[in-house]
C-alpha cells in the first residue's frame, strides 16, 4: 500500500480510502468484515458524511456501533466526515455553511462516531449562500476545542476555495471530486487546451482545478472511481458501452496479474498528484482487489493507452 504525508496535516495516509456511504443496512459482523479487509491491506482511512445512510449520521453510527473502537484502535485510523447538506425529507436538499449548522453537524458526527475528534472535516457541496466568515468561525471553534484537527472541501472549484480562504485560517487539505478513467475532465481537459470545437477542451472544473490543488497542497480524493459518468453506471465489465476500454483493462490486468478493478484504481494512483481513491464498495474482496492498484507501476504508455481507450483525445 502506497502511503504519503498528506500536505497540511502531518498525517501519514494511504492513497486508498474506504468509503462508508453504503453500510447503513449492513449487520455489525458485515461492517467488521469490511473494515478488517481494508485494514488487512493497509487502508486505515475511512470516509463518512453526516447524510450517508438515509438518516442523519446513520452510517457514522453504524460504523461506531459495529466496531466499538478502543482509544488505541482509534489512534490507528483516520476518520473523515462531511457537513453542509441538509435533506428536507421532501426528496430534495439544500446547503448550509452557517457556523451554527457546521458546528452542530460536526458535534453530531462526534457523537455518532463515538470519538473525541474528527481527523478531517470536509464541506460537502458548495453553498451558493456561503459567507466565508461563518465558515471561519465554525472552523476556529471546532479546531480550538480539539474536536476537528484538519479541514477541507468536496466538489469545490479553485475560485470557491479562494473565497473560503479570504477568512478561513486553517489549511484546506483535501478536495473530494468525482474522477474515473471515463469521468475525467479534471485530467482530460488539460490534454486538449485551446482546441476549437472539441468537447474535451471545455473547462468544467473552474479552471485548472487539479493543477490548482497540486500547487496549493490540497489532496484530491477521487469519488466514484469506477463510474462511467455522473451516476451513469460502472464501466468495468460494461462491454456494450465501453468495449475498447474493457479490452485494454483486461489486457493490462492479465499482464500485471491483478483484477480489472486494480487497473482502474491504478489509472488514478499513477498520477503524480498523490490522489486518493475513495472506494464505495461494501464487498471485502473488491476492497482487497482494488487496493492492489495502490502502487501498481503503470507505464506512461499504459496510462495513456487507458486514457485513449476511454474516448479521450491527445491532439
Amino acid at each position: 500500500m502506497k502511503t504519503f504525508t498528506m500536505p497540511g496535516t502531518g498525517l501519514r495516509t494511504p492513497n486508498i480510502v474506504a468509503g462508508m456511504m453504503r453500510i447503513a443496512g449492513k449487520t455489525d459482523s458485515e461492517i467488521r468484515e469490511l473494515v478488517a479487509a481494508a485494514l488487512d491491506v493497509g487502508v486505515t482511512f475511512f470516509d463518512h458524511a453526516d447524510v450517508y445512510g438515509g438518516e442523519t449520521h446513520k452510517c457514522e453510527a453504524r460504523f461506531a456501533e459495529a466496531l466499538k473502537l478502543t482509544p488505541a484502535q482509534r489512534e490507528k485510523v483516520i476518520l473523515q466526515t462531511k457537513a453542509g447538506i441538509v435533506p428536507t425529507g421532501e426528496g430534495w436538499a439544500y446547503f448550509d455553511y452557517s457556523a451554527e449548522h457546521l458546528i452542530a453537524s460536526a458535534e453530531g458526527s462526534l457523537r455518532a462516531l463515538r470519538t473525541d475528534y474528527i481527523d478531517i472535516l470536509l464541506l460537502h457541496r458548495p453553498d451558493a449562500l456561503v459567507e466565508p466568515e461563518e465558515v471561519a468561525a465554525a472552523f476556529d471553534q471546532l479546531h480550538a476545542q480539539g474536536k476537528v484537527r484538519h479541514f477541507g472541501v468536496s466538489n469545490h472549484s479553485p475560485r470557491q476555495i479562494d473565497l473560503l480562504k479570504t477568512a478561513v485560517r486553517q489549511p484546506l487539505v483535501a478536495n473530494q471530486l468525482q474522477l474515473s478513467i471515463t469521468h475525467s475532465p479534471l485530467v482530460a481537459q488539460g490534454l486538449a487546451v485551446n482546441m476549437e470545437k472539441l468537447d474535451q477542451s471545455v473547462v468544467r472544473d473552474g479552471g485548472g482545478l487539479l493543477d490548482y490543488c497540486r500547487a496549493n497542497g490540497i489532496t484530491v480524493q477521487a469519488w466514484s472511481p469506477f463510474q462511467r459518468g455522473f451516476f451513469d453506471g460502472v464501466f468495468l465489465g460494461d462491454r456494450e458501452r465501453e468495449p475498447k476500454l474493457n479490452d485494454v483493462i483486461d489486457k493490462l490486468a492479465a499482464k500485471h496479474k491483478v483484477e480489472p478493478i486494480a487497473i482502474a484504481t491504478a489509472w488514478i494512483t499513477r498520477h503524480p498528484a498523490n490522489m486518493q481513491v475513495v472506494l464505495g464498495t461494501t464487498n471485502p474482496a473488491r476492497v482487497a482487489a482494488a487496493a492492489l492498484g495502490s502502487d501498481l507501476p503503470l507505464t506512461r504508455k499504459e496510462w495513456y493507452e487507458l486514457t485513449l481507450a476511454a474516448g479521450h483525445i491527445t491532439p
